[in-house]
């Protein structure tokens, strides 16, 4: 494997100041050639630096993924730090048998998909309401995977929600919660409360805020929670009945839990057979992953890329860009599923990692990005990898004007990355206004665009159910290859511990309360907060 990498590196080198758009006049089936497309959706990565040549040896890199694919999917602990399987894959996998410790786990699986279709359809029915009537509103309270997954989801599918308005509260910010409550009637509104341990310190202090004030209206406020939770001796002491607690395993980590009950917020949105629609796209995206060779695999070949551009050509950051305003949560939702699963340090064995972890993850949809940051992609100093995303078609008949010209940006912004301007276009720009001397090269070395800058595009029908599925499930197994190639466990994220663990010691002090072992900057700053706090 670092022989491979060595080479990749010295390939790079040697490609030099090699221009992407160059690689297409000898090869006049690049754009088919480097374009894979699985059950719909087709990922153009012709816009790269990668040739054959880097081709061919990333795919050698891919070399150790099946043995691990299949091995997740059989149901082993391959997440070792934990001693856990992994097999968020199962939740959308109804009508398979996976074996973990000798037992199949799906009869347990498809009970619990059940009892949230159940669930949810009589909420949606109105055959179990609210003490003030049919359930109005729906406030979902979690943090991290048990937000951002379904968050993210629920307006993607906007088009699809005919059932009670959904709301979601993550942040311990009492702002969050105070904006999510506002203007709903306690007496038709249901809380969701999903935290798989049910002590989350920013989830429970969410529920016990939406509990008082559920109680200034409502008789009993239980009556009026389900809970998300495997915890049922904790949800039991909040008065939350056995019939509303949907739990799950510890084989289903949080960034990947939406599949399960954590997505029964979207399920009540968007009702129980739409619902069905996104796990059978996520479904088709497994048995593609499982069954297509390397050379023609979406998840592999994403991941590949995504090296080249990160550990061989040093792009420490990559833009996610949907041009679809419902996937606005995307980028944020791909933080958490790529930075918290592969920004890592070592090596599964515990040694030191030999080349970088993975990139920092961010975006916003276009157009709107166009007038932000895209100055920077597309002038700065430093070369930002993008991954374009775009439906050939939107939900809107009536504004296919709209979409075209949401299409043609798209494609428009790609090409501009990859070609740019040079200097003596810019200089003829000028003189045609009517610039000339030093004015006229000092206006045009502004309007220089570098170009020979890196994208991918991911084009599919429309944004439905099913093909968001698909989209969820591309990205799950992208991190999960990046991950077996850089020889990390994608499937713990004990980064987050250490910051949570010192809020708990950090709270007395913002008390007046001595809690020694704090550096003097957090001290200062405990003492000054309690002063500006009066």
């Amino acid at each position: 494997m670092n022989d491979i990498w060595k080479r990749l590196a010295e390939h790079r080198q040697q490609q030099g100041d090699l221009r992407i758009e160059d690689l297409f006049a000898p090869d006049p089936g690049r754009a088919t050639g480097f374009a894979t497309s699985a059950d719909g959706l087709v990922f153009d990565w012709s816009k790269t630096a990668i040739d054959a040549t880097a081709r061919d040896l990333l795919l050698q890199l891919a070399a150790p993924v099946a043995g691990r694919r299949d091995a997740m999917f059989a149901g082993q602990r391959i997440n070792e730090t934990e001693d856990r399987a992994v097999l968020h894959t199962a939740l959308r996998n109804l009508d398979g048998s996976v074996t973990v410790d000798g037992k199949d786990v799906m009869p347990q699986v498809r009970e619990t998909h059940q009892h949230m279709r159940d669930f949810a359809a009589r909420v949606r029915s109105g055959a179990f309401s609210g003490q003030g009537g049919r359930f109005t509103d729906v406030v979902n309270i979690g943090i991290g995977g048990s937000d951002l997954g379904p968050a993210m989801a629920t307006r993607a599918l906007s088009p699809w929600h005919d059932g009670p308005r959904v709301h979601f509260v993550s942040n311990v910010d009492g702002a969050d919660i105070a904006d999510a409550l506002k203007g709903l009637d306690p007496a038709t509104t249901l809380v969701i409360v999903a935290s798989k341990t049910f002590t989350t310190i920013e989830t429970m202090t969410n529920a016990a805020t939406a509990r008082d004030w559920m109680a200034g209206s409502v008789t009993t406020p239980a009556t009026q929670f389900a809970a998300l939770s495997s915890a049922q001796g904790k949800t039991a002491q909040w008065g939350i009945d056995a019939d509303r607690v949907f739990g799950f395993e510890d084989w289903v980590g949080g960034r990947y839990s939406m599949w399960g009950p954590i997505g029964l917020s979207l399920m009540i949105a968007i009702g129980p057979d739409a619902f069905d629609e996104f796990l059978a796209g996520g479904l088709a995206m497994d048995r593609h992953f499982r069954s297509a060779p390397d050379g023609q695999n979406l998840p592999v070949l994403l991941a590949l890329v995504g090296l080249w551009h990160n550990q061989v050509c040093g792009y420490g950051t990559r833009a996610v860009l949907p041009y679809d305003n419902r996937l606005a949560r995307l980028p944020a939702y791909l933080q958490q599923l790529e930075m918290e699963s592969n920004g890592k340090r070592v090596a599964m064995d515990g040694s030191d990692l030999t080349l970088p972890s993975g990139p920092v993850i961010w975006g916003e949809p276009g157009t709107n990005g166009q007038h932000a940051f895209y100055q920077l992609i597309h002038q700065g100093t430093q070369v930002i990898p993008c991954e374009f995303m775009l439906a050939a078609r939107g939900h809107e008949p009536d504004l296919a004007h709209h979409h075209l010209l949401l299409a043609a940006n798209c494609l428009a912004q790609s090409e501009a990355l990859m070609r740019g301007r040079s200097l003596d276009e810019a200089r003829g720009l000028m003189r045609a206004k009517g610039l000339e001397g030093a004015e006229l090269e000092r206006q045009a070395r502004h309007r220089v665009f570098p170009g020979n800058r890196p994208s991918t595009t991911l084009v599919f029908p429309e944004l439905t159910p099913f093909v968001l599925g698909q989209i969820v499930a591309l990205y799950e197994h992208r991190v999960f290859v990046e991950g077996v190639i850089l020889g990390i466990n994608s499937f713990d994220q004990w980064g987050v511990e250490l910051g949570k663990e010192l809020a708990l010691q950090v709270a007395p002090l913002l008390d007046g309360v001595a809690s020694p072992g704090h550096d003097p900057s957090t001290e200062h700053l405990a003492a000054l907060i309690r002063e500006l706090r009066g």
